[in-house]
């Protein structure tokens, strides 16, 4: 059971000084409470999933007003994470993507499987990220339709939950499905026990995979999951994370998610580990830049920017380029593993 409570305050908070994975914004806009599905419920901002018989939704009643008060505090990239059906009935996170639009500021907005598009046609720089839970054809397929039919800008993230967003027939199938989307990428989710008791509670489980739910380290799993969901999207041509709005442009701001996300993987495959706490570290250097990159190679090398690594530098210019880098490389790496 769901209950619905109006009244709630709006949530919104600044995400990091730089970017952070998955989703690569500065500012969190968040309409509804955490947690709102049955018997599942997964919080897309702490990346957890929890079960519930019965959950009390809150509910923003004046988004648009609220967000107005602070509209100066807010930067962009924005998240406005409207997933699960109450986006469906309340449609407040659509009102955050319309005044993202009024204030001209990049959106990234979350929906997902029983969620809804917004009626509005958003901005041509508003991304719509599908979070791909739960995994019901029957529903995300005619979502997927909708957004190739309205020209949207769109893609799949996809929760990583074992056993249903591990099997590979069914990442497969999903992939497939998304044909046409911006990018497919996985969604790194930790499972609570309540979480683990309602999937094995729904699901017919082999000895195996309720072994490994209960009673194995789910975390290689969960990896082998994401870079087997990275070189699927490879192979239909699609970007394997989450490409912030407005990814075309050559700002700070991409440099700085292109930095983080090479780290992280690094991080993620024990590569090189002493390399990737350098580029973390140039990441956040180049969010906080007052001048922009493209300015500065043009006048000299990126070098000259003080607490830039000698990789960094590297990157960051072959990306300003458009040529092949180091990233490039890690990338291939990435998703080589399900191979």
């Amino acid at each position: 059971m769901i209950l619905y409570r109006k009244g709630a305050p709006l949530r919104i908070r600044r995400a990091a000084t730089s970017p952070v994975a998955p989703y690569w914004c500065a500012t969190i806009v968040a309409p509804y409470s955490a947690r709102r599905a049955t018997p599942i419920a997964i919080d897309y901002l702490e990346l957890r999933a929890a079960a519930a018989e019965k959950l009390e939704v809150a509910v923003v009643d004046r988004v648009h007003d609220e967000l107005e008060r602070v509209a100066g505090k807010i930067e962009g990239p924005v998240l406005v994470e409207a997933a699960e059906v109450a986006e469906e009935v309340f449609r407040r996170g659509e009102e955050a993507l319309a005044f993202c639009a009024e204030q001209h500021l990049g959106a990234l907005h979350v929906i997902s499987t029983r969620g809804a598009l917004p009626n509005a046609q958003p901005p041509q720089d508003a991304v719509i990220a599908i979070a791909a839970w739960p995994l019901e054809f029957h529903r995300l397929e005619p979502l997927f339709d909708q957004a190739r039919e309205r020209g949207l800008r769109w893609g799949v993230a996809v929760p990583v939950i074992h056993p249903v967003t591990t099997n590979e027939t069914a990442l497969a199938q999903l992939a497939d499905s998304a044909h046409g989307a911006a990018f497919f990428a996985a969604l790194p989710i930790a499972l609570e026990p309540t979480a683990k008791e309602a999937i094995s509670r729904s699901l017919a489980l082999d000895e195996e995979s309720y072994t490994a739910l209960f009673h194995t380290d789910l975390e290689p799993l969960h990896l082998a999951a994401e870079r087997h969901i990275a070189a699927l999207a490879a192979e239909r041509k699609m970007a394997d994370f989450i490409t912030p709005p407005r990814w075309d442009e050559k700002s700070n701001w991409n440099g700085s998610v292109l930095l983080s996300l090479v780290a992280s993987r690094m991080i993620a495959m024990q590569q090189d580990l002493d390399v990737a706490t350098l580029l973390s570290r140039s990441a956040r250097i180049v969010a906080e830049l007052d001048k922009p990159l493209d300015r500065v190679a043009q006048a000299a090398s990126l070098g000259i920017i003080e607490g830039l690594d000698e990789t960094s530098v590297a990157i960051l210019e072959s990306w300003l380029k458009n040529e092949e880098s180091i990233a490039d490389e890690v990338f291939e790496q990435w998703r080589a593993a399900s191979s």
